[in-house]
């Protein structure tokens, strides 16, 4: 594995490990370094030589806070003799640490992740409102002919739609999702299906801004999303369904949307509803919805972020059903 050094100058990269770990998950060989006000050149060198010694890999990727700033410095100078297999990046930010960590995954040297992160780090900053984006250089523009809407009875792909995940998240799309799991699950598009979210026309809004570059989000109705898994042109999709609720996941599976495992990540605590653990709070209602949706066949995979352990549903079905009782 491609071990990862952040150097800020402060608690930067304390900061945004914290963050990264948040929405990717606890990592192994991952470590930030910081640089005090009351410490020099030589203290963050040291820290940076300790951290790389104690990955025990050939492979060092270093991102730094700051271009020509102390840490970047450091790490420079340290680089010589190991260009082959070490790589800086600087201008570091939460998209960019994120990218790395799941680029890892299936990427084997530091160059290439390095070469990898720069685009997401640069897509990450984005104004809003967006008339704030700086004007680029308009290029030729090539008029295509395009076919229109896709004839109603066409078959693409194998004519079915393919939930590559379906998650309950009363947070519906946020940043566990829109890194960690399309990371994981690589959807080519997130379907939000929520009749309150659909007419909502911000929380809209909202949800089609939170989307990852690359990754379009639509918002539709439960009706809707039953018509969709029905509809052969959607053979070609890649889906990432959130469900608000588990009992808006049970009205579209009850109808013959073919999803055969829910992942629970998270839902909400409010009054009435039993914490059964840190993510999740039921209520009886919850507790029903879930023993129907396990009579339809259902599984459940009970993992706010890809690299938690799975949960055992039903001892927590089990639990808050005592608790409520």
């Amino acid at each position: 594995m491609i071990g990862i050094v952040l150097a800020s100058h402060g608690d930067f990269a304390k900061g945004i490990q914290m963050s990264a770990e948040m929405i990717f998950g606890q990592q192994e060989k991952l470590m930030a370094v910081c640089l005090q006000p009351s410490e020099g050149p030589e203290d963050i060198r040291k820290k940076i030589e300790d951290a790389i010694a104690s990955f025990q890999e050939e492979q060092i990727l270093i991102l730094c806070d700051l271009f020509g700033g102390t840490p970047f410095n450091q790490a420079n100078g340290l680089i010589h003799g190991h260009e082959e297999s070490w790589a800086i990046v600087t201008g570091m930010n939460l998209p960019m640490v994120i990218e790395a960590l799941a680029s890892r995954l299936s990427m084997e040297t530091a160059h290439e992740v390095a070469s990898h992160i720069i685009t997401t780090a640069k897509e990450g900053v984005r104004p809003i409102p967006s008339s704030l984006e700086p004007e680029k250089k308009q290029e030729p523009v090539v008029v295509k002919k395009t076919s229109g809407p896709i004839p109603e009875g066409t078959v693409l792909g194998d004519g079915h739609i393919h939930f590559v995940l379906a998650r309950i998240d009363s947070r519906l799309l946020h940043g566990q999702v829109a890194t960690g799991w399309t990371k994981m699950t690589h959807p080519n598009r997130i379907i939000v299906a929520s009749d309150a979210v659909a007419h909502d026309a911000l929380r809209k809004q909202m949800i089609k801004e939170a989307a990852p570059p690359g990754v379009p989000a639509n918002v539709v109705p439960l009706y809707k999303l039953v018509e969709v898994s029905k509809d052969p042109r959607f053979g070609l999709t890649q889906a990432l369904v959130l469900f608000e609720t588990p009992q808006d996941a049970l009205t579209v599976i009850s109808q013959g949307v073919d999803i055969k495992t829910l992942n629970i990540g998270s839902m909400a605590h409010k009054e009435g509803k039993y914490a059964v653990n840190q993510a999740i709070s039921l209520d009886m209602d919850d507790v029903h919805t879930f023993e129907k949706l396990k009579a339809l066949g259902v599984q459940f995979d009970v993992r706010k972020v890809p690299s938690d352990p799975p949960g055992n549903m039903e001892a927590l079905i089990a639990q808050a059903r005592k608790e409520l009782a």
